[in-house]
């Protein structure tokens, strides 16, 4: 028996790989307070267990976290890359998310900046099923930035919408989805937007000649998601949106790698926010919206502009991008889809700090330029290309 305070043996034998994937964290505080509180995720994140009482073995040799590097950013904040086993993972999303920041996200002062996963995490996942060049592909666009606007504002009747949808597909735009706050309402309800949006697009589409998709929010209660998702596909829709902060990001997996779906999906920010508002607490940008998107199967990835509404910086962005694309094995580079305080005379700013694999998503200001919204879009088609 352990020489402890319990009467139970934890000194066991646990076959494991070997193998470990890292979480890297900025935390807050003096250098004693950041590597205490390091230490402190190292047992949080894994085993959730008084340090003391737990004895040498493989518990505490392989189970528990380990700090692989403790590196000086400033004065008062410092990095640590902590490894835990391949094993404790599970090998399926939602328990690499909470080891990855379960517990300790209830705590201030600490940050996930980014994860590094070794191929035999990575494996798991089949990520996007599109991604960057598969969209491309579905649209026809090989190589402009491309261009899409949202279906509002909320209250109007599906008859409204698909008459948007058509005149902003007829002027040109790549997508046209749905705003995140239509959902099954009673003035628009669900399977009556997407029967008259897609028939409304695809008649532009006959005018044009152009492949613009219609894409739905399927954003909803858990049970209904699969049938929405299903009911959307049979009827046309070019794609789905789901925001995972409210549904899940491992549903918005499964959807991702339903054969009987196979649309391309994109992942909305709401719910989000709180998690990146913050530079001390939560998650980072690169992570939140580049790495977990493309893990859980998105083709692209909303999130707030810079100079828009939302404290978003353009570093902020600019990580979103990294995250996004940063090469991950097998698992497709997605989308970035910069949302907010767009406009007409940034699109060459635009550019130059996204690039080319970008999804302009551009709402009032296409309202704003003038009462002709197939013009107007054709004047950002302009500015685009």
């Amino acid at each position: 028996m352990s020489n402890n305070n319990s009467n139970f043996d934890f000194n066991v034998s646990i076959d494991l790989s070997g193998q470990r994937f890292k979480v890297v964290y900025s935390i807050t505080g003096s250098e004693i307070e950041a590597h205490a509180k390091a230490s402190a995720v190292c047992v949080e994140q894994t085993i959730e267990f008084p340090d003391e009482l737990v004895p040498g073995g493989d518990i505490r040799n392989h189970i528990l976290g380990k700090i692989e590097s403790f590196t000086f950013l400033t004065p008062d904040r410092w990095e640590a890359a902590i490894s835990y086993p391949i094993e404790i993972s599970a090998f399926e999303l939602t328990q690499l998310v909470n080891v990855m920041f379960g517990n300790f996200s209830l705590k201030p002062g600490v940050r996930v900046e980014r994860l590094e996963l070794p191929d035999s995490i990575l494996k798991i996942f089949k990520g996007p099923r599109f991604g960057i060049q598969g969209l491309r592909e579905l649209l026809g666009v090989p190589e402009r930035p491309l261009f899409c606007t949202a279906l509002k504002p909320l209250g109007l009747s599906a008859k409204i919408l698909a008459e948007l949808a058509y005149r902003f597909a007829l002027g040109g735009v790549d997508m046209v989805k749905d705003d995140h706050g239509l959902t099954d309402q009673p003035f628009a309800s669900f399977q009556e937007r997407v029967q008259r949006c897609v028939e409304a697009i695809e008649r532009a589409n006959r005018e044009t000649g152009n492949k613009c998709l219609y894409i739905t929010n399927i954003t909803a209660p858990a049970h209904q998601i699969p049938e929405k998702a299903l009911f959307a596909k049979k009827n046309g829709a070019g794609g789905l949106m789901a925001a995972p902060g409210l549904i899940g990001l491992d549903t918005m997996r499964l959807l991702a790698e339903d054969d009987g779906i196979a649309l391309p999906i994109i992942s909305h920010p709401a719910f989000q926010g709180s998690f990146v508002i913050n530079l001390e607490n939560g998650v980072s940008h690169y992570t939140l919206f580049g790495q977990l998107p493309r893990l859980a199967g998105a083709d692209g990835v909303i999130f707030p502009n810079y100079g828009g509404r939302f404290p978003f910086s353009r570093n902020d962005c600019r990580q979103v991008v990294r995250g996004a694309t940063v090469p991950m094995q097998h698992i497709k580079p997605i989308f970035s889809m910069p949302g907010g305080g767009m406009s007409l005379e940034r699109i060459p700013e635009m550019l130059q700090t996204y690039g080319k694999d970008v999804i302009f998503l551009i709402g009032g200001a296409l309202h704003k330029i003038g009462p002709d919204l197939v013009e107007n879009c054709r004047t950002f088609m302009k500015a685009l290309q």
